[in-house]
């Protein structure tokens, strides 16, 4: 506990929280993860109702097949992938589109699962929806 300490800039969180060993591990695998993202291409997040979220981003240029959406060890990967052959026929006076490949990470709560994708005039949008199993829901324990 000594790590959420540390984090938290208080003492004492040892006799509050049983199991959370690993939080300041999973925070500081967060602040890796923002460290190396850039700000392309742009996203927001939107909660939509009580369980549920939206993330929109813009990916003008790029076809369906050119993104690729994995989620590995508790992160949404989004990769975009530009065919650059598609660009190098043209011969530019300015080029002020970005058509580079990206590769975007967000961290998600164990909780969390991906209900879909769509790519829609240049915005990609994925909905999220946060499960919580019957295990974690309130458990009303009868005394006998």
């Amino acid at each position: 506990m000594r790590n959420l300490e540390n984090l938290f800039g208080f003492t004492g969180v040892d006799k509050h929280f049983v199991g959370f060993d690993t939080i300041a591990d999973r925070f500081a695998k967060i602040n890796a993860e923002l460290a190396k993202n850039t700000s392309y291409p742009p996203y927001n997040i939107c909660k939509t109702g009580d369980t549920s979220y939206l993330i929109e981003m813009a990916v003008a240029g790029f076809s369906k097949s050119e993104i690729d959406i994995e989620i590995t060890e508790g992160k949404l990967v989004i990769k975009g992938n530009i065919d650059s052959e598609k660009y190098s026929e043209k011969e530019y006076l300015f080029k002020g589109l970005a058509n580079r490949s990206f590769t975007r990470t967000f961290v998600l709560e164990d909780e969390i699962e991906i209900k879909g994708a769509t790519l829609v005039d240049g915005i990609l949008s994925i909905e999220l929806e946060r499960i919580v199993p019957d295990t974690k829901k309130p458990t009303k324990i009868t005394v006998k």
